[in-house]
């Protein structure tokens, strides 16, 4: 029974590996526009003597535009964060993430997958969960998302995809929905500028948490366009929207 278990492991976790992949280097292009948006600066093969081969990434994250008005009040007209992010599917981690002009602002993000409804504790066994923390389930059908992202077509209580079948999504999905896959994450943010600390730190909280959402909620819709591309493929239109999205910004970078 274990080796069956096992193939189906590693071809749900390939699905939503090419999946999020494809919505990732998607919803980028579509964010992005010129001076705003996502730039990548380096997407490269990398080695771990723990977690194995993987992939990393370097980005730069325009988004001056973007901030609520009590937060442009006090930042530069123009400015990004770099993230950097190394990929050892189905672990990732997404560190050093650092403001151009703010040296005390930092995010640290560790991602596990795994082929359930999120009933795993403790997953990532550490001991900074065991301090001050909150605990999140997002639901991609029905926890709300901001006004100016919803798009009918990418309604997972509507859509229903031609190519598998899948959806639309009914109350108690993750209870009965079969194949399911859980991305659990361990967010951790440091903003430590004194009077504005607890206000940015519970911001980028609920950005992150709406950034999931939309982006989830996309791979889910756009499932009929990526769910007969190989790794591969993928990557290939990875490279290819990299491109592109850089030259909407204007970038210099390759």
């Amino acid at each position: 029974p274990a080796l069956p278990r096992h193939r189906f492991c590693r071809a749900l976790w390939l699905q939503y590996r090419v999946g999020q992949l494809y919505t990732i280097s998607k919803h980028s292009h579509q964010e992005s526009e010129k001076g705003e948006g996502v730039e990548v600066v380096k997407n490269e093969p990398h080695e771990d003597p723990i977690h194995g081969p993987g992939q990393f990434t370097e980005k730069r994250v325009h988004l001056s535009s973007k901030l609520p008005s009590w937060a442009r009040a006090v930042t530069p007209r123009i400015f990004y964060i770099t993230e950097k992010a190394w990929n050892y599917y189905p672990y990732t981690i997404t560190g050093e993430p650092r403001c151009s002009f703010l040296p005390k602002f930092s995010i640290y993000i560790e991602t596990k997958y795994e082929d359930n409804c999120g009933d795993s504790e403790n997953i990532f066994r550490s001991d900074k969960i065991l301090g001050d923390h909150e605990v999140s389930f997002l639901d991609i059908a029905f926890d709300e998302i901001p006004e100016r992202y919803y798009r009918s077509l990418e309604d997972p209580r509507f859509f229903s995809s031609a190519k598998t079948g899948r959806g639309p999504l009914r109350e108690g999905w993750r209870q009965h929905t079969k194949p399911i896959m859980c991305s659990y994450k361990l967010v951790s943010v440091k903003f430590e500028v004194w009077g504005l600390q607890t206000r940015v730190e519970q911001f980028v909280h609920k950005v992150i948490r709406d950034i999931l959402l939309i982006g989830h909620r996309q791979a889910f819709a756009w499932v009929d366009e990526w769910c007969d591309m190989s790794l591969e493929e993928v990557r290939a239109f990875e490279t290819q929207m990299q491109v592109a999205t850089n030259q909407k910004l204007g970038s210099q970078h390759p």
